[in-house]
C-alpha cells in the first residue's frame, strides 16, 4: 500500500530553500543595484527558479520511480546531446570563462547539472539490472566508468572541473556501494590523482589556483583575492555576526558573493549560529534521505535514493572546503543557497524523486 510522503523531509527542503533565497537578498542586493538599478533582481529571479522547482518537486513526487527505470537510458542521451550542444558556438553561452550555459532570455540552463542527475539515475539501473556482476571490475564497475569518463570528458571540454569533479566522485561512491572489489578504488584513486596532476598542469588559470591557494597572499588582487575576502568575511562573524544585511565584504570585496561564496556571508552576518543553522538543515535532509534508502523497497530505488544524496553530499563538503580555505577554488555552488536557477530546480526535482520513493519505502 502507498503512504504518504516523508512530510518532515518535504518541510526542511522549503525551510532551506527559503533560506538560501533570503540569504541571496542579503548577499546580493549590494551587487544587483549596481549591476541593475534593482537591488531584488537576483532575489527575484531565484525566487521564480524556486516556485518552478517546488511545482516539479511536487509533481515529481507523485510519478512512480520506477519510470526513471524505464527511460533511464533516453534521459541519458538527451542529456549527453545537451552537453554537445552547449559546446558549439551560438548555442551555449560563455559566463565566466566556461562554455556550460544555454542562453535563454535573461535566463541560463547548465546541462551539466541534469547529466549528474540522469548519470545516477542510470548507474541505479546498472546496477540493479546487473548485481551478480558487479564484484567484477571488467564486467561490473567498468561500463559504468566510461559512460562516466565520457560525460566528464564533454563537462572538462567547457571547462567546468568541478562539477565534474562531483559527477565522478558521486558514480564512484555508488560503485563502491555496490560490490565492486576493494583494490579496484585504490587502483583508480591512484590513476585519478595522477589525471588531476594532469589537468591541473594541462590549464594555466588551475595552476595559478593551486599557488593561490597555497598562499593566497603571494597574488592578493589576482588569482588569491576570492579565498582572502572569504576568510575576511568569516572571521569577524563571532557566534551571532554582525547582523543581517549588516556584511560588509559583499560591498565589492567579494565578487558576486550571491554564488559561491555565500557561506562566507551567512557566516559574516550570522556568525556561528549561521553556520550552525545551515549544518543542522543540510543534516535533517542527509539523515532522512539515508534513513529512506535503506527502506527502499528495491535495489533501484536503494541506489537512486543513496546517489542522489551522495552528489548533494559532495558538493556541499566541497563549496565549504573552498570557503574556509581547505582547498583551492572550484566554482561550486552550495546546494538550495547558492544563486542558480538550474542548480536549485535540479535539486528539488531530484528531492521530489526521493520523496516518491519515501511512500514506497518498506516498515
Amino acid at each position: 500500500m502507498r503512504k504518504k510522503i516523508d512530510i518532515p523531509l518535504l518541510i526542511t527542503i522549503i525551510l532551506t530553500s527559503i533560506y538560501g533565497i533570503i540569504m541571496i537578498f542579503s548577499a546580493s542586493s549590494i551587487w544587483a543595484e549596481y549591476k541593475f538599478n534593482d537591488k531584488f533582481h537576483y532575489v527575484v529571479m531565484q525566487s521564480i527558479f524556486f516556485c518552478i522547482g517546488l511545482v516539479l518537486m511536487i509533481v515529481v513526487s507523485k510519478v512512480p520511480y520506477t519510470y526513471y527505470l524505464k527511460k533511464s537510458n533516453t534521459i541519458l542521451f538527451v542529456c549527453f546531446c545537451l552537453l554537445i550542444l552547449v559546446l558549439i558556438p551560438g548555442i551555449g553561452t560563455v559566463r565566466n570563462g566556461s562554455r556550460s550555459w544555454f542562453g535563454i532570455g535573461g535566463l541560463g540552463i547548465q546541462p551539466s547539472e541534469f547529466m549528474k542527475l540522469a548519470l545516477i539515475i542510470f548507474t541505479s539501473k546498472y546496477i540493479h539490472n546487473n548485481p551478480k556482476t558487479m564484484k567484477s571490475v571488467v564486467k561490473g564497475a567498468f561500463p559504468i566508468l566510461i559512460v562516466t569518463m565520457v560525460a566528464f570528458g564533454l563537462i572538462m571540454l567547457q571547462p567546468d572541473f568541478g562539477t565534474g569533479t562531483i559527477l565522478v566522485m558521486t558514480i564512484v561512491a555508488m560503485l563502491f556501494i555496490s560490490g565492486v572489489n576493494f583494490s579496484f578504488f585504490i587502483k583508480i584513486g591512484l590513476v585519478g590523482m595522477i589525471g588531476v596532476v594532469f589537468l591541473v598542469l594541462a590549464a594555466p588559470y588551475r595552476v595559478n589556483r593551486i599557488i593561490s591557494f597555497l598562499n593566497p597572499w603571494s597574488d592578493p588582487l589576482g588569482t588569491g583575492f576570492q579565498a582572502i575576502q572569504s576568510l575576511y568575511a568569516i572571521g569577524p562573524g563571532g557566534l551571532f555576526g554582525l547582523g543581517f544585511g549588516n556584511s560588509i565584504q559583499k560591498h565589492f570585496y567579494l565578487p558576486e558573493p550571491q554564488t559561491d561564496f555565500i557561506f562566507s556571508i551567512i557566516s559574516e552576518e550570522l556568525g556561528i549560529f549561521g553556520i550552525i543553522s545551515v549544518a543542522f538543515l543540510f543534516l535533517i535532509i542527509i539523515l532522512k534521505c539515508i534513513k529512506i534508502a535503506i527502506k527502499a523497497p528495491d535495489s533501484f530505488s536503494k541506489f537512486l535514493t543513496f546517489g542522489i544524496i551522495f552528489q548533494l553530499s559532495f558538493q556541499t563538503l566541497l563549496n565549504l572546503a573552498v570557503v574556509v580555505g581547505l582547498i583551492p577554488v572550484t566554482g561550486v555552488t552550495l546546494p538550495f543557497f547558492s544563486y542558480g536557477g538550474s542548480s536549485l530546480v535540479i535539486t528539488l526535482v531530484s528531492m521530489g524523486i526521493i520523496l516518491n520513493i519515501s511512500r514506497h519505502k518498506n516498515n
